[in-house]
């Protein structure tokens, strides 16, 4: 058997440079992909947009001169739109504003003194009292017996007074006569002494008895807001229950109770000791809608260590009941008011590591940075006391992205800049029409003479705004 010879076909070996090849040159690729990202992103970014209707020149030289020694800067950015004010001259007032809780000038549970059966409840919940109204009654019965008999008690003891004081007299005549011992007169005036003490007594027990009845008639001990009933007629009470026949708020005048910071303690102080009003005023808790206006009433004592604030309170005469006891309200304190202070908005003022400062307007809509030194401030407007002078106009809004010397516009300037461009271009509108009308290619009129020929049988082909009909061809 033949041995099988190996065949003279020699496998071809696998090309070991062609694999670096290829990885060298995709990673050529991706690196030329990446610069022309870079540069793309860098065209973007640096390139300044040329203004409406201006041609190539323009904007040749728009970005000549946007460059590092142009005048518009290293990118030529676009002026930022913010918004601006006048400084101004106002009165200013100084508010004190804080949270406040409306306390009842009185707030009485009416509790009975004597116990008793409730017979009439003469109130509905809710209902304006005023001071001395009935507000129940407890069955008097009891009372008008006991205060019968405390009369009778009485009437009987004196009647006995009156007979040991007859009975005195007889005796003195008779010692005076010596015809009697000293010692009965003495006890007989012992006696006329001891009957008028019960008497007195009696006379006690009848007032205690009267004061009773008085009590079995509930009436208002002060002007106020009834509260919900808590106890109906026919109900047994004691005396100086806890739950009482009525609770009472008085809600005219009323009172807000608000603390203000310790520093201001002396200016409050020397307004009060001046004689000063200090208007207050009450607000929702939105500080949308003014509640009830009043006047500051007094301070607290003391101050408390760990807030550095001592409590205050003002009255409101609250007539039409707006502020209800134990309501959360926003106090607004008018402790004095500045004549005659140059003024900007709140927002105008900025603070920075030198201290406080704003971004004054320039002539050529550039700004400035100016350091300034505020005063007091108030709820819409701060006073300056140096640094800038009356009429002169700040950036109120968009001065977080500004710098010293930056260019603005407002958004009064926008449309006023964009307005003769529009109007240029209404212009040259029907130039440019009758221009393409006249301009209009051999080729493409025989194609619109084809196409009229081919719509013949359908209309009159179309016309063109502002140019002359075409004459119909005759066949």
């Amino acid at each position: 058997m033949d041995d099988k010879k190996p065949s003279s076909r020699a496998t071809p070996e696998p090309d070991a440079p062609a694999l670096p090849r290829r990885r060298w040159l995709g990673s050529v690729v991706a690196l030329l992909a990446l610069v022309a990202l870079a540069a793309l992103a860098w065209y973007l970014t640096h390139r300044v947009p040329a203004a409406p209707g201006a041609g190539p020149a323009a904007a040749a030289n728009v970005r000549g001169s946007g460059g590092p020694g142009g005048a518009g800067g290293g990118r030529g950015a676009p002026p930022s739109t913010v918004g601006v004010a006048a400084a101004r001259r106002a009165d200013i007032p100084v508010i004190i504003e804080a949270l406040g809780t409306v306390t009842s000038g009185a707030s009485v549970t009416v509790t009975p003194q004597v116990s008793g059966v409730i017979t009439q409840v003469l109130y509905t919940e809710g209902q304006m009292v005023k001071k001395g109204q009935l507000l129940a009654t407890i069955d008097p019965k009891p009372f008008e017996a006991a205060v019968a008999q405390a009369a009778a008690a009485r009437l009987r003891d004196s009647a006995q007074l009156d007979a040991a004081r007859v009975q005195l007299e007889r005796y003195e005549t008779l010692l005076k006569q010596d015809s009697i011992a000293r010692q009965t007169v003495d006890t007989q005036d012992a006696l006329v002494k001891q009957l008028a003490g019960t008497v007195a007594v009696d006379r006690a027990n009848e007032d205690t008895a009267r004061l009773n009845l008085q009590w079995s008639r509930i009436v208002a001990p002060v002007a106020g807001r009834v509260g919900l009933r808590p106890v109906d007629a026919g109900n047994y009470i004691a005396s100086g229950a806890a739950s009482g026949v009525a609770t009472i708020t008085q809600i005219t005048p009323i009172d807000v109770q608000f603390s203000i910071p310790q520093d201001l303690v002396p200016e409050v102080k020397e307004r009060i000791n001046a004689g000063a009003p200090l208007p207050v005023t009450a607000w929702d808790s939105a500080r949308t809608r003014q509640l009830e206006a009043g006047t500051f009433l007094t301070l607290d004592n003391q101050i408390d260590t760990q807030t550095g604030t001592i409590k205050a309170k003002a009255r409101f005469a609250n007539a039409a009941g707006t502020l209800f006891p134990n309501q959360f309200v926003n106090v607004r304190l008018l402790l004095k008011t500045i004549d005659g202070a140059v003024v900007v908005p709140v927002i105008a003022l900025r603070h920075g590591p030198s201290g406080d400062f704003v971004y004054v307007v320039n002539a050529d809509r550039t700004v400035s940075l100016r350091n300034v030194k505020a005063g007091v401030s108030g709820v819409n407007d701060v006073a300056i006391t140096s640094g800038l002078t009356l009429g002169e106009i700040v950036v109120t809004e968009g001065g977080d992205r500004l710098k010293d010397g930056a260019k603005i516009q407002t958004s009064a300037d926008r449309p006023a800049r964009s307005a003769p461009a529009d109007a240029t271009n209404d212009a040259k509108a029907p130039a440019r029409r009758a221009a393409g009308t006249t301009a209009a290619s051999p080729e493409r009129r025989g194609s619109r003479d084809q196409g009229g020929d081919a719509a013949a049988g359908e209309g009159p082909a179309a016309v063109p705004k502002g140019a002359a009909p075409a004459a119909q061809a005759t066949p």
